[in-house]
């Protein structure tokens, strides 16, 4: 938010705490995530066809624990594949309306690679941070599954291969994505006061249907995550908000 200007320097009850980190990811901690299980996944994996995945989740460190999220094919048909949870760890986080994350990624190179940071909570509460896919090389598709709100950024900087800054603020009335610096969308739909969810962050692979799956050839996938932290407005970290309505717990208006 911008600050109005003003001459001299201002109060000391004029000045409003900025957001606080309140959530670093250490993708080697066990008490911040869980690996290779999703409740997103039927019966929380390890694999989901009907979304078509060829995923088989697996709670190997070497597939997500350094920030490398990889697959590799196996010998079934199915992908191994790499995905962190905060749900049912032992820190539990959930991400809360209002705050902020950001995260620096690495895209992935091959055809067939499905990466996406996302939150889930009982059987819903997604929005999608990022989701990409390399057959459309320029496209990041960002979504607000909650209550409805979805764009396809197209940009010559998201290509195989790049790194790309995403900054997503999960507003209570609106949902606001930044890439690379650059405000993208705001969806004017929001998540509600009252939501929150788990972090997801994995490595899916396509089965076919919408995308095409791996080439026979590719035997490994993998994209790169660094830097994902997330930011709460100080007085929600304190425990207080600015919205009177917001103590009521309800949604209120979108």
């Amino acid at each position: 938010m911008d600050n109005p200007a003003c001459d001299g320097m201002p109060s000391a009850e004029g000045i409003r705490p900025g957001p606080e980190i309140v959530f670093t990811a250490d993708f080697t901690s066990t008490r911040q995530w869980v690996a290779g299980r999703s409740w997103a996944y039927p019966n929380g994996g390890p694999v989901n066809p009907g979304d078509n995945k060829l995923d088989h989740l697996t709670a190997d460190p070497s597939y997500s624990r350094s920030g490398v999220f990889r697959a590799t094919r196996r010998a079934d048909g199915l992908w191994n594949t790499g995905l962190l949870t905060t749900e049912g760890s032992e820190e539990a986080f959930t991400v809360r309306a209002r705050d902020v994350l950001e995260a620096r990624v690495r895209l992935p190179r091959e055809v067939g690679a499905w990466p996406a940071i996302w939150t889930w909570r009982d059987g819903g509460q997604e929005i999608d941070v990022f989701e990409y896919h390399p057959d459309n090389p320029d496209l990041l598709e960002l979504t607000n599954h909650v209550r409805g709100g979805n764009l396809y950024y197209s940009d010559p900087a998201v290509r195989p291969g790049a790194w790309i800054d995403l900054r997503v603020e999960f507003g209570s009335r609106s949902v606001v994505w930044w890439v690379n610096g650059s405000r993208v969308f705001a969806d004017r739909r929001g998540v509600g006061r009252a939501w929150q969810a788990y972090l997801i962050v994995n490595l899916s692979v396509c089965a076919g249907r919408y995308h095409p799956a791996p080439a026979p050839q590719v035997k490994e996938l993998s994209y790169e995550v660094q830097n994902l932290v997330v930011r709460r407005p100080a007085a929600l970290v304190e425990g207080r908000s600015d919205e009177p309505e917001a103590m009521a717990g309800g949604d209120g208006p979108p």
